[in-house]
């Protein structure tokens, strides 16, 4: 189940990558973009910091954003870096190395421990979290927000889901 909620979180990320990418094309000077990329930004520092976490490797981020965001270009090229990578290791991973507990200092300084699983879970909520603020920023600035839940996903990916029950 951890596997195919991280693809729906790819899914779901491409969708709102290619939503954000067509505002910003139609709507260049929206004050809402600075806000959406700086959401995305966020993300995807996450997801590195979590990266190096798992891989017990020093972190690559000082803080959880940073005072100047990269443009959409160079975040839709984070972002999908990243879900590649943690779609191969969620692959790759045995089911008794999910359960094992990382300790490690978070970007404010707090030590947490987290199992591999539970960590997965996080950046699978996280996303959603803040897919969900840029959603309401595309539905504020006119664009056009992605139908980004679960049930579409599992829906598009298996259309015979769609068939009438008992039918």
């Amino acid at each position: 189940m951890l596997e195919d909620a991280y693809r729906y979180k790819v899914w779901a990320d491409d969708r709102t990558l290619a939503a954000l990418a067509d505002f910003e094309h139609k709507n260049p000077a929206s004050p809402g973009l600075a806000f959406m990329r700086q959401q995305l930004n966020h993300m995807v520092i996450v997801e590195e910091l979590f990266k190096a976490r798992l891989l017990g490797e020093r972190a690559p981020h000082p803080a959880t954003n940073t005072e100047v965001v990269p443009d959409l270009h160079v975040l839709t090229q984070r972002l999908t870096a990243s879900n590649a990578w943690a779609t191969d290791y969620l692959t790759r991973l045995a089911s008794t190395e999910l359960c094992s507990p990382l300790s490690f200092v978070f970007a404010d300084g707090q030590h947490g421990t987290m199992t591999r699983q539970e960590i997965f879970f996080h950046l699978i909520n996280h996303g959603t979290y803040h897919r969900g603020a840029i959603g309401h920023a595309l539905d504020l600035g006119g664009g056009k927000r992605p139908a980004d839940t679960y049930s579409v996903f599992i829906h598009g990916v298996e259309p015979q889901r769609r068939q009438r029950a008992g039918g």
